[in-house]
């Protein structure tokens, strides 16, 4: 995202974002007491960041664990050339359809920069059986040369694991940004 498209928000904006990432499930007058201010104006800021965009989805995290889900697969892919726009566009009606057909708890598929590699995702699979089987498919799909694929894997029954998925301490650094934004503002 450009400097040009990075949206400016209000502290208070800033604070139900955050509060909404804790909890999505709580009413709008929950939000307002929360945030000390009226529930009218909690309606409409959300009103307002849902059509800017900024809010996509309500939604909610469960124990993956819990429901059958045994590994979280992140994978990385070395690609063996860059591709042009039109196999780029292809290659995602590709993958839709193969998703039709071979459905998988995908969290996330995103191209990037590092670690030598092009794309990235995060998958959630039943078990190693289901991870290798989805490595299959992604080596197979059309219009892209495959020159590698690494993922790291971890096993969600671990009792060692810290943080699985969790949106709580984004918010937290999100409420800490809207304290920074406020003090930069009060600055002389």
């Amino acid at each position: 995202m450009s400097e040009k498209d990075k949206v400016n928000l209000k502290d208070i904006e800033l604070k139900l974002i955050a509060e909404l990432m804790k909890n999505s499930r709580r009413s709008d007058r929950e939000l307002a007491k929360a945030l000390r201010i009226s529930q009218p104006t909690v309606s409409r800021i959300i009103k307002r960041l849902e059509k800017m965009g900024i809010i996509r989805e309500y939604t909610m995290i469960p124990d993956f664990a819990k429901l059958g889900y045994k590994l979280m697969g992140v994978s990385f892919i070395k690609l063996e050339e860059p591709q042009s726009a039109l196999i780029s566009s292809e290659l995602k009606k590709a993958v839709i359809e193969v998703e039709k057909n071979n459905p998988h708890a995908s969290l996330m598929a995103v191209d990037g920069v590092g670690l030598q590699k092009d794309r990235m995702f995060i998958t959630f699979y039943e078990d190693y059986s289901a991870y290798s089987s989805a490595m299959r498919l992604t080596k197979q799909l059309p219009h892209i040369n495959i020159e590698s694929v690494e993922s790291f894997l971890v096993d969600l029954e671990d009792k060692n694991n810290y943080r699985v998925l969790s949106m709580a301490t984004t918010a937290d650094k999100i409420i800490l940004l809207s304290k920074d934004a406020a003090s930069e503002g009060a600055k002389p």
